[in-house]
């Protein structure tokens, strides 16, 4: 504990700073996992946004977001390009020979 009465005023506002910016930083995560497999655009603009205005107001690197925005883009596209799968894929059932006796 600081004996400086400055020094316990710093500990009091970067407690409230590590709060706040822990409840951004959870938010920026979740939002993140959501926008990774959307498929709208309005969504993904709105996350990159998001990490804009948190490095802006340095609650994350602006590097970590650039970073985080390059990773959406490609699993966005990456989600994009996955082919929707089928009914009947669905529905096929593998057959096993467990009932068989072996031949030799």
């Amino acid at each position: 504990m600081p004996n400086i009465k400055a020094a316990i005023k710093w500990t009091r506002q970067s407690e409230k700073r590590t709060k706040r910016n822990l409840s951004v930083k959870t938010r920026l995560k979740t939002v993140f996992k959501k926008a990774k497999i959307s498929s709208d655009d309005t969504v993904v603009r709105s996350v990159e946004s998001a990490f804009d205005k948190a490095a802006q107001k340095g609650i994350i690197h602006p590097n970590k977001a650039a970073r985080k925005k390059s990773r959406l883009a490609k699993a966005v596209a990456a989600f994009k390009a996955m082919p929707a799968p089928t009914a009947t894929a669905a529905r096929t059932k593998k057959t096993t020979s467990k009932g068989k006796a072996k031949a030799k």
